[in-house]
This record gives C-alpha cells, sequence and structure tokens, in this order.
C-alpha cells in the first residue's frame, strides 16, 4: 500500500533507498532468467546438517529449501518492464507544476531545532507520517511502536506529543495537526493579536465547531450572545484559513516542482490508448552473489553458530528482496486496473476533453469494476496524474457524486460546477447573480438543485460571493 501511494515521480527515490538498504537487491539491464535452481543444488543435502550443535531456538527453523524452492518460479522468470509498452519520447512527457516538496520542506525545518539524536529520529518519524494535507492522521502509539520496532528507539506518549508541538511551529501554519479543528486553531493561534473577531473565531472552534460544521449559526449567536452580523465577521475570518496546510507549499514552490504523469492516455483515430509511464516498471533482481553464498554454505560440513547466523541473515535479505520485486509487480497492476477501469467510465471524456461528457463516478465503481478495496482506489486516485491531449489531471479529478436533472438523467455534480462557473463568468460584474439567482438559472437549465447546494458548489470553485464579485 505504500508503494502504491508514491508517484511515479518519487518511486526511484524509494527503489534506490531499497537498493542501498538490502544487498540481496539489484537492478538491472535484464531480469533474472538463469537455468540455476537453488532447488535441485540442495536436494541432496542433509537437512540435519542445518540443526544447531547447541539449543539455541532462534536457529531451530531454518530451512533453506522452503526458500530456494520459490527462487526461480516466483523470481527468476519474471520481467518488471512490460515489452507491450514502447519506450516513451520525453517530448511527450510535458512537466507540469505539483505538489511534490512538502516533506522536503518539513525536513529542512527540522534541521532548525535543537535536538539530539533521539529526538531527531522521532522528529523525523512524525514528519514522515504527515498526509499531504499536512495532517498527523496516525495514532501515538503506531509512532511509537514503529520507532521501536523498526528503529530500536524507545519514546513514551509525553516524549512524542512534545515533538509534535515543536513541528506545529513549522510553517505553513495548521501543520501536524491530527484533525480539522486542531489544525485551525493553530492558525488561530499565529493570529491572535489581529483582533476581536480573531479571538471570537478561536472560540466558535474551541466550543461550537460541531454547531459550526453543520451551519448551526442560530446556536453559536445564542451560546456567544452576538449578532448575525458579528457571527458573519467571525465566520470570514475562518474560511480565510487553509484547512489543508499541506497545499500551501505546493502553491508557494509551484514553479520549482514538476513531475511525470503516471499514465499517458493517447488517441488514436478514436480509440484511446493507454500506456503506463515507463518508469514504473524498474528491471529489479536478486542478488546472483547472495545466491551464491547459500551454495557456499551447503560446502561446509560443519556449521558453527556463525555460520547459522550469517544464513539467516541472508535468507532474510533474500526474501525481502523478493517481497519488494513482487510489491512493484502489484503496484504496476493495480496502477493500470485501476486507470483502465477509469478511461473506460469515462471514455467520453477522455475522446473529447469536454468536462460536461464527465459521469457521475465514485469510488465504489471501480472498486466493482477492477475487484479492488475502496481503499486501495483511493489511494491510486488521491496520488497518480494521467496526461492527455486536454492537459494533465490528478485520478480524484474524474470521481464525482451525481444530481438529477428534470428529465431523471443523472450528471456528474462536475458537469453542474462547470455550467455554474460559466454563469458568473459571463455575469454582469456591476450587478452580479446572488445564489438564489444562481439556483433559478440552473433549475431552468434542469438541474435540480437547491440554493444551499448552489452556494456549496461555489466556495468549492472559490469564487466569492455575489457582494464581492461586483465590479472584479
Amino acid at each position: 500500500m505504500k508503494l502504491l501511494q508514491i508517484p511515479t515521480a518519487q518511486l526511484e527515490e524509494r527503489i534506490k533507498e531499497e537498493l542501498e538498504e538490502n544487498p540481496a537487491l539489484e537492478q538491472g539491464e535484464d531480469s533474472l532468467n538463469d537455468e540455476f535452481d537453488l532447488k535441485d543444488e540442495f536436494s541432496d543435502s542433509n537437512e540435519e546438517d542445518l540443526e544447531p550443535d547447541g539449543s539455541e531456538d532462534e536457529y531451530e527453523n531454518i530451512d533453506i529449501s522452503e526458500y530456494v524452492h520459490e527462487s526461480d518460479d516466483d523470481v527468476g522468470d519474471y520481467k518488471l518492464r512490460d515489452e507491450n509498452y514502447p519506450e516513451l519520447d520525453d517530448s511527450r512527457v510535458m512537466p507540469h507544476k505539483v505538489e511534490t516538496s512538502f516533506n522536503e520542506l518539513m525536513i529542512q525545518q527540522l534541521g532548525l531545532l535543537k535536538l539530539d539524536e533521539t529526538e531527531q529520529k522521532i522528529a523525523e518519524q512524525v514528519v514522515g507520517s504527515l498526509d499531504d494535507d499536512g495532517y498527523l492522521r496516525r495514532e501515538i502509539n503506531s509512532i511509537i511502536d514503529d520507532l521501536a520496532f523498526r528503529q530500536n528507539i524507545e519514546a513514551d506518549e509525553k516524549k512524542v506529543n512534545s515533538i509534535i508541538s515543536m513541528i506545529q511551529q513549522f510553517e505553513p501554519a495548521g501543520v501536524c495537526a491530527r484533525n480539522l479543528q486542531e489544525c485551525l486553531l493553530i492558525q488561530l493561534d499565529r493570529k491572535i493579536d489581529s483582533g476581536e473577531n480573531v479571538l471570537m473565531a478561536k472560540k466558535v472552534i474551541e466550543k461550537y465547531f460541531d454547531e459550526f460544521t453543520k451551519k448551526h449559526y442560530d446556536k453559536i449567536e445564542k451560546g456567544l450572545n452576538i449578532s448575525e452580523e458579528e457571527l458573519r465577521e467571525i465566520i470570514y475570518q475562518i474560511v480565510k484559513l487553509n484547512p489543508k496546510p499541506g497545499e500551501v507549499i505546493s502553491d508557494s514552490r509551484s514553479s520549482e516542482n514538476y513531475i511525470t504523469p503516471d499514465f499517458f492516455i493517447a488517441n488514436n483515430n478514436g480509440t484511446l490508448e493507454l500506456t503506463l509511464n515507463n518508469r514504473n516498471a524498474p528491471d529489479l533482481r536478486v542478488s546472483e552473489g547472495y545466491r551464491d553464498m547459500l551454495k557456499e554454505y551447503e560446502k561446509g560440513s560443519k556449521k558453527d553458530k556463525r555460520q547459522k547466523e550469517a544464513v539467516l541473515f541472508i535468507k532474510q535479505k533474500l526474501d525481502t528482496a523478493k517481497w519488494f520485486i513482487d510489491a512493484i509487480k502489484q503496484r504496476q497492476e493495480t496502477l493500470l486496473n485501476t486507470m483502465e477501469a477509469i478511461m473506460k467510465y469515462q471514455y467520453g471524456f477522455f475522446l473529447t476533453g469536454d468536462e460536461t461528457e464527465l459521469k457521475p463516478m465514485i469510488l465504489k465503481d471501480i472498486a466493482e469494476k477492477t475487484s479492488l478495496d475502496i481503499s486501495t482506489v483511493s489511494r491510486v486516485a488521491n496520488s497518480k496524474f494521467v496526461q492527455t491531449e486536454f492537459g494533465t489531471y490528478k485520478l480524484k479529478f474524474f470521481f464525482s457524486e451525481s444530481l438529477q436533472t428534470e428529465t431523471g438523467e443523472e450528471v456528474s455534480t462536475r458537469e453542474v460546477k462547470k455550467i455554474l462557473s460559466d454563469i458568473i463568468e459571463t455575469e454582469n460584474k456591476k450587478n452580479p447573480l446572488s445564489d438564489e439567482r444562481l439556483t433559478e438559472i440552473l433549475q431552468e437549465k434542469g438541474y435540480f438543485i437547491a440554493r444551499r447546494t448552489v452556494a456549496k458548489y461555489r466556495e468549492q470553485l472559490n469564487i466569492p460571493v455575489a457582494r464581492l464579485r461586483k465590479n472584479l
């Protein structure tokens, strides 16, 4: 799942890390496909030779034949590069600005803190646990377990929370929050000297967060003993905050950040052709040298404790290498299956580039067509890009709910947003359209939609209310 989330632009770095950590994993021009069969080499071996002289329990379950039996079948004949996908001309890989520097900037800010070695490791673990939006959604106990098992570092909840508090002071404001409420409060704390409205906004988020998210504004007015106008000014302070602080860095540094799309879709005389970026198909293999080590071990007549420890180490590295190669292969297959299902579902759009051709599509639709879990489809949709002749899109762009038209036809909410955007774009800026009037126009066009839904879509399009659009 972690490999699946990694965009193509970052996959090479992840593979490089694995190659550095595991000497049993190699990258070469050709896949491993030789005649050597470890099972045959050890078929006549005496398993009693593997038993320890003493009673060291950790060596009792060594079984090399169990490993080598799978060596050629699962790894040797496997080649990750699919010859059905031709090498792509770099001219087709147009760079597009995207958010790829968030983690990098967090690490840079870590360097400004005065931390001892243990604190630095804890901080790096916390930063590495932040998602693309800048949130820390992992449980503290999970972070503590990772530190203990992966880095042999003992840390308690108090220590981790102390580090989290430090990271919450980083830029952009709101990073490392555990939830939206905490994210907004962190940002408001930075602005607490900006006036009474900011202080009141903090009270709203602290004491009336549920009411605020459910838009029960009357309860907030009553609880704080304020007028509707006062609440409007307070809400104005809140809506200026960023619910996804991790994306701020993408915008501020976008000119420095580029990625290569994960997929390419070409229109070949009316037939769509899907291609997976060949950088997703590295040529990986298990080290021949490590396999030779197992042969050398078998040649010895007596196995002392040190030799048995060496065998355990070699087997662990070989297993890890096999696992990583298989995980890369699964990643490749999952990406192709998911994108192919999306392409078929939104065939009309990929042929024309017309957003009104987008069909209502949710994660469950693609999960059912690919027989994948919804969570797996979500991981692909949230981190991958596809290049078309009309531009490059994040996959989550193609997912939207549905509405019914006057005739009962289901249409994508994205189609409605496009029409709403077009209406506002052509309005008279001296007399902009209110949400009520926008609702009427959409209903006249056959779209059953409530005023509050129009307001929600307008906000999602980052379009201000009518009075703020006047004379823009």
